[in-house]
């Protein structure tokens, strides 16, 4: 078989597999449909080129002559179409496809005569092939028909192009490009029978231009021209790199075995491999699962178990839970009798034993060194090993001492824990039930499960961190709140001790006058529980405490912050207006974390406002998302407002606007609320000040729920 021939039947092969992909991808797309039909058209017009230029005689040249133009005549109606779908212009070219349709019927009719092939042209010795079609009388006309509606094809193309932008311009670029190329190719196979005896070099690009296509259907969705180029050249090419030594080989085979050479059973063997190589992959997958699932069962149900730990493992978020699950499912799965999982503590220094199954950890050491022999050992070499190798194969002192180390965890098979080339920890497992051996199956699947284990336990240990440094950026804050408190609570407790201490000094002299005996009664025990009620205020608020929910009255909580507050705000002469709702039901909160709120929001108002003016505290009852309830707390100033450009990075953490001030308040009590699942607004005017919503759902269950529905949105 010549080149050309060759060439042909890998447009065929290429136009045909690729058709069926692109259609059972999805069916149910109308251009993956016509798409598979335009391909199809293209394999039959490149079989009857490679069988037509392979004929042995000249019956065989004109029967596989007529079946090019069967493809030919096929190709026009069907381009077009797949043009007008891309152009969402099927409607509106209705008449036309009609028109086109029914003229590619009348060449398709004529085509069954000697009007389009007329006979066979026999080319001279020195040509590669030996018959080519010779042109009927009609076969002009229909070749003016096939330019004409193809260039119309085109012309649509252009100007669809020319007004189009962003992703559909890169789109018609794309196809404009890959049927220049496939039309071009050819059209250069009809030149020889117009006695225009020029190679049809062309047919090398066409197989080119349908895998182009497909490929950007399917991939790409005619998205990428420059990634769908690339792959396609490589692919196609490939693809003929593959294919021409195989079918060489077919034919060589023939011409030793039965000394003749039969071109279609050549074709069906070459179409039989491809097929076979291209499904083989996919039933190979499938053989070895069932395999598993029936014959070695346990092995499969393990494996799979292995695997649907790795799934897990990535929505646990504490590290001791982490530990307890891994060796537990791993024990269960692989029936270890003995498992254990050391991590690296970097406080201390050492690896510290977290979890164990089958061990008794008053006879085990709790943690060793980071230099240890088995730990400088695994950072070395990064690998997953098994002490009776290192026992057998070495007499080197530092693997004895190793195997050692493992001797006394009762580790039969150490994986190390890595992550950004760092150890972060191991697993040990101690020996297999029914005494059987870790085999390379069984390495393969632990070594990813390591991999995954090692980042899951990362990203547990960043969680737990961030968690301690939340609760300790909280208590920076609220001692950051204690400090411009004191001053003014010192005054607050000072003025009441003065009259106190007054009316001590007179009493004796005066402690037979009922009158003053009973106002002093009064006056020190008032004083006194002022007192005793702004230490307790000011200690509860310090002290640091486990999150606690319970239903608490929120008019009552906001009011002994405002009692903290009052020096402060007296020292500026404001008015605080209090507007609470009179019925407003008991919300689920933290009480010592919302108290820490509404202090921040308190003495930024205060801060704000200038002396003289007023501050407006006010709680209601709010509906919001059209089935939720909402406790809102709303604190008003009149100072000078937020500029537009910095309410945006209010609530960033470290930014501030004072002189003085860590930055936190407002980001720890966003925060804060947002863990209640609530919300903190802001409204501000320059030059007028002001306003805070704080927003408490009165059931957080169903604004838990709310907020899933409306991620899941």
């Amino acid at each position: 078989m010549n080149s050309y021939a060759l060439s042909a039947l890998s447009t065929a092969i290429t136009s045909i597999l690729l058709g069926f992909y692109v259609y059972f991808r999805n069916r149910r797309i109308s251009i993956n449909k016509i798409f598979c039909l335009l391909t199809l058209s293209i394999f039959i017009w490149s079989i009857g080129v490679c069988l037509t230029v392979s004929a042995s005689n000249p019956k065989t040249a004109i029967f596989w002559g007529k079946i090019i133009y069967v493809g030919a005549i096929l190709i026009i109606p069907f381009f077009m179409l797949y043009v007008f779908v891309l152009l969402d212009k099927r409607k509106e070219k209705k008449r036309i496809l009609f028109f086109t349709c029914i003229i590619t019927f009348i060449f398709f009719m004529m085509n069954f005569t000697n009007l389009l092939v007329g006979g066979v042209i026999t080319k001279p010795p020195s040509y590669e092939y030996r018959y080519d079609v010779s042109p009927g009388k009609i076969l002009p006309l229909f070749y003016l028909f096939f330019m004409i509606s193809i260039s119309y094809a085109h012309y649509e193309l252009i100007k669809v192009y020319r007004t189009s932008f962003g992703l559909k311009r890169n789109q018609l670029k794309y196809v404009l490009l890959a049927s220049i190329i496939g039309f071009l190719g050819g059209l250069s196979t009809a030149l020889p029978v117009f006695n225009i005896n020029i190679y049809p070099f062309g047919s090398y690009f066409i197989s080119l231009y349908v895998f182009l296509l497909g490929y950007a259907i399917v991939k790409h969705r005619l998205m990428d021209i420059t990634i769908v180029f690339k792959k396609g050249v490589t692919y196609a090419y490939a693809s003929l790199l593959l294919l021409i030594p195989l079918f060489l080989s077919v034919i060589y085979g023939q011409k030793a075995t039965f000394k003749a050479v039969n071109y279609p059973f050549s074709i069906f063997i070459l179409a039989a491999i491809v097929i076979a190589a291209y499904f083989f992959p996919k039933v190979k997958v499938r053989a070895e699962k069932t395999v598993e699932q029936f014959i070695f069962k346990n092995k499969y149900d393990y494996k799979k178990t292995i695997s649907d730990l790795s799934k897990v493992m990535v929505s646990i978020l504490n590290t001791n839970d982490l530990c307890k699950e891994i060796i537990t499912t791993t024990t269960d799965a692989m029936m270890v009798e003995k498992v254990s999982i050391y991590i690296f503590d970097e406080e201390k220094g050492f690896y510290e034993l977290y979890e164990s199954i089958g061990l008794k950890k008053e006879e085990m050491v709790s943690s060793y060194h980071k230099e240890d022999p088995i730990f400088r050992w695994i950072e070395e070499h990064k690998e997953i090993f098994i002490r009776e190798e290192l026992e057998r194969y070495t007499t080197n002192a530092e693997v004895l001492a190793v195997a050692g180390i493992m001797r006394q965890m009762e580790s039969e098979i150490c994986i190390p824990l890595i992550t950004k080339q760092k150890l972060i920890g191991i697993i040990n497992l101690g020996k297999k039930g029914r005494g059987e051996m870790y085999n390379h199956e069984d390495l393969e699947l632990l070594t990813t499960l390591s991999n995954q284990a090692a980042i899951a336990i990362e990203n547990a240990t960043l969680y737990e961190n961030l968690s301690k440094a939340k609760v300790q950026m909280q208590r920076a804050d609220r001692l950051a709140s204690l400090g411009t408190l004191t001053a003014g609570l010192a005054h607050e407790i000072r003025n009441p001790l003065v009259a106190i201490k007054t009316f001590t000094q007179l009493l004796p002299g005066r402690f037979d006058d009922d009158e003053f005996r009973n106002h002093f009664l009064n006056v020190t025990a008032g004083e006194v529980d002022r007192i005793s009620s702004l230490v307790n205020e000011l200690l509860e608020f310090a002290r640091p405490s486990q999150p606690n929910l319970n239903k608490e009255d929120l008019n009552q909580i906001v009011e002994k912050m405002l009692l903290l507050v009052a020096t402060e705000s007296r020292k500026k002469n404001l008015q605080i207006i209090r507007e609470f709702h009179e019925y407003l039901p008991p919300v689920v909160m933290d009480k010592e974390q919302m108290k820490q709120v509404f202090l921040n929001i308190l003495l930024n108002a205060i801060d704000a406002t200038p002396e003289n003016g007023t501050i407006t505290v006010g709680t209601k009852l709010v509906e919001r998302n059209g089935y939720q309830d909402f406790a809102q707390i709303i604190v008003r100033d009149t100072g000078k407002g937020i500029p537009k450009e910095d309410l945006d990075r209010i609530f960033t953490p470290f930014y501030t606007t004072k002189h003085q001030g860590s930055g936190l308040g407002l980001s720890i009590s966003h925060q804060i609320v947002q863990e209640h699942h609530g919300s903190i607004e802001v409204k501000s005017e320059e030059g007028k000040g002001t306003t805070f919503y704080v927003n408490l759902s009165i059931n957080p269950l169903l604004a838990q729920r709310g907020r899933t529905m409306e991620a899941m949105k």
